[in-house]
């Protein structure tokens, strides 16, 4: 699958509790690829024969277990170039675009979470005891779900958001940013170290420096911690799912257990539902209802 987008980014941002401002009038262009290719090695005329006469050679000159020892571990460069390639595609996240980056996220790939459509398990001692979406259920998102592919960075390969639902929901987030700054606070995501970020000044709920949640440039997306019932109405509802880090096992994730992924909102109905899911996350991390002026943004 190949699919180019081309992002407009109207703002900059500094420290993690500043206030984000809109550069008005001076955009900045980012061009983003996101694309993850299947392994596949295509040879023409030459390269067969070359491949050939190697063979052949290297059966009569080398032992079979040399010859099998050899192709093993071309094909294991192969694999690996194509999936560090692949990983590089994603584009800026939370992990440096090294392959000291690659290896470690490939080490977190063994602890992580199998299955991202179930729901965390109950927890008696979270507070607060009950999520806020009780009181306001989400409606089904429509079609299906998204295919979204990595770890750090986590991002939707299809289904893109409108660049229109993406502005407005900067602008949102400026607004509430600017209204509420005793707060709340914006500034670049703590979690990616790209992207927008919103910020609790003082959380109930830890997460990395009280961050609520972020939003991507590439694929519109975002990440955002939530009570573990609004993060199972998320789910059930189809708005989103959790990040593959947050598995319950022994090994330290760099990422909170309430950690998810809501898809990017494709027109302005489904980002009013997205708002909905940041005010309860909001609530989570706070413990203080938080009410985002939406329509005034539209």
């Amino acid at each position: 699958m190949s699919t180019t987008l081309t992002r407009t980014d109207t703002s900059t941002h500094s420290g993690h509790l500043d206030l984000y401002t809109s550069r008005d009038g001076d955009p900045l262009a980012i061009n983003v690829t996101i694309r993850q290719d299947p392994l596949s090695v295509t040879l023409d005329g030459p390269a067969v024969f070359a491949v050939s006469v190697l063979l052949v050679f290297g059966i009569h000159l080398l032992k079979p277990s040399m010859v099998a020892l050899l192709i093993g571990v071309s094909t294991g460069v192969l694999f690996v170039h194509n999936d560090y390639q692949n990983y590089l595609k994603l584009g800026p996240g939370g992990t440096p675009a090294t392959f000291a980056g690659y290896i470690r996220i490939n080490w977190l790939k063994l602890w992580a979470c199998r299955d991202p459509f179930n729901a965390l398990p109950a927890d008696p001692d979270v507070q607060p005891a009950a999520g806020i979406l009780r009181t306001k259920p989400l409606p089904y998102r429509c079609g299906l779900r998204p295919k979204v592919v990595g770890i750090a960075p986590q991002r939707q390969v299809n289904q893109f958001g409108s660049r229109e639902s993406h502005l407005a929901l900067r602008r949102i987030l400026e607004t509430h940013g600017k209204r509420n700054s005793e707060e709340v606070g914006l500034g670049t995501s703590c979690f990616e170290k790209h992207g927008l970020g919103l910020f609790a000044r003082y959380p109930f709920n830890k997460t990395c420096q009280g961050e609520i949640c972020h939003v991507h440039n590439s694929d519109y997306s975002m990440h955002l911690n939530l009570h573990p019932d609004d993060v199972k109405e998320v789910i059930e509802k189809g708005w989103g799912q959790r990040h593959p880090l947050t598995s319950q096992c022994l090994l330290k994730m760099p990422v909170p257990k309430q950690f998810t992924m809501v898809y990017a909102p494709r027109s302005m109905d489904e980002l009013k539902v997205v708002c909905q899911i940041i005010e309860a996350a909001g609530w989570w991390v706070s413990a203080k209802e938080m009410k985002l002026d939406v329509t005034a943004e539209m």
